[in-house]
């Protein structure tokens, strides 16, 4: 009986304290084996440890795997980076949720509101302004195929020469068709305006911002917007659905709040780092400005999740751009943040990026069940 014992201890042991950093190699190494995948790389930060992993090669048929330097296109996690310096302006007392947003535009646009009822920021964090998804109105038609081959040369055509001037233009023309606070309809267009709000509350350009609060609270150094001449050659090549030819990058976009920022994995790590130490400004960002259901809810552009049993309420964003797309989640329960991007943009890309999440949150539980902290974590 003792040998058992014995035997059965060595075994639990061994398992408990199995590399954390291997787990995250094999999840990332199954998730380039999905079709279309070239590369992929992993931001984790868990209990205070961080681990970041490359997988695959950037360029088909050519070695060459990412590395901590690489610039990636992060797409539309740039939105909660927007929501982080908008929380920061509200706890600065420089804005108020409830602010009609039309004090923040030069001339009239009586058609920003619904029955006297007008779009506040609050609205803008939340997607429930009733903004459209893009502006100019006609890249909404393009995004709609978002995987036919044509889709990256047309929107680069759209935004060749769409500036901030052309924006205000086309807001003046938007519909708003309900009251806004009421139904979500993710909006991009909603974030730029953001970015722009930002601007005039601080006087200063919305990248200058961003680098600067992001530099000074979440050591991120080197997130940018509009990359320079030394930094080009380090963005991450990327694929757009099945084209075996790389894409052009995301196009320039008025402020580039909603898609345009780079960031290489070491920069997100220290991101989620920020986010889970949950001091005042992010812990504005994770506070629910609109609750849809029981089990979702909207922060400061962030997706907050409830009734998962095993990730329990986490906070959460996907990016997507013509060759990239990523995901981040911060799970409290764990002490746990997750980074994922791949230099794919597909249909499924998505899809494979949240089962190579789940895996990974799956693993971590189980080391937390046999260390004995599972219940009270």
């Amino acid at each position: 009986m003792s040998a058992v014992l014995l035997a059965t201890g060595c075994a639990s042991e061994k398992v408990a304290t199995k590399d954390l950093g291997a787990e995250i190699d094999d999840v990332a190494a199954s998730l380039i084996q999905q079709p279309l995948l070239h590369s992929a790389s992993i931001g984790v930060v868990y209990r205070g440890e961080e681990f970041v992993r490359h997988r695959g090669d950037m360029q088909t048929g050519t070695p060459g795997p990412p590395t901590d330097a690489t610039l990636y296109e992060i797409g539309s996690l740039s939105k909660t980076l927007a929501g982080t310096l908008m929380a920061s302006a509200v706890l600065e007392h420089k804005v108020s949720l409830d602010e009609d947003v039309r004090q923040y535009l030069q001339g009239d646009y009586p058609n920003l509101q619904y029955k006297g009822e007008p779009i506040r920021i609050r609205h803008l964090l939340s997607h429930t302004s009733g903004l459209p998804n893009m502006l100019p109105e006609r890249a909404n038609t393009v995004l709609a195929d978002f995987t036919d081959h044509r889709t990256p040369g047309e929107l680069n055509a759209i935004y060749a020469h769409y500036g901030k001037a052309d924006f205000f233009k086309d807001l003046h023309a938007v519909e708003i068709g309900q009251a806004p606070g009421k139904d979500y309809a993710y909006s991009s267009a909603g974030t730029e305006l953001t970015a722009h709000i930002l601007e005039t509350v601080y006087n200063s350009d919305y990248e200058s911002l961003l680098q600067r609060f992001l530099g000074d609270s979440a050591a991120m150094t080197g997130v940018r917007i509009q990359l320079g001449e030394a930094e080009a050659p380090r963005l991450a090549v990327g694929y757009h659905s099945d084209n075996p030819v790389p894409t052009t990058p995301m196009p320039q976009l008025p402020w580039g709040a909603s898609g345009n920022v780079k960031a290489t994995v070491p920069e997100m790590v220290e991101y989620l780092r920020f986010q889970l130490a949950n001091g005042p400004v992010a812990k504005e960002s994770h506070r629910p400005l609109v609750q849809f259901d029981s089990e979702f809810s909207i922060g400061y552009f962030w997706n907050i999740v409830a009734g998962d049993r095993l990730k329990g309420v986490y906070y959460a964003h996907h990016g997507g751009v013509p060759r990239s797309q990523c995901y981040i989640y911060i799970v409290p329960k764990y002490d746990l943040g997750i980074f994922v991007i791949t230099n794919q943009s597909g249909g499924q890309t998505a899809r494979a990026m949240e089962t190579a999440i789940d895996t990974l949150v799956g693993k971590i539980a189980a080391r937390e069940t046999l260390a004995g902290d599972g219940i009270s974590r």
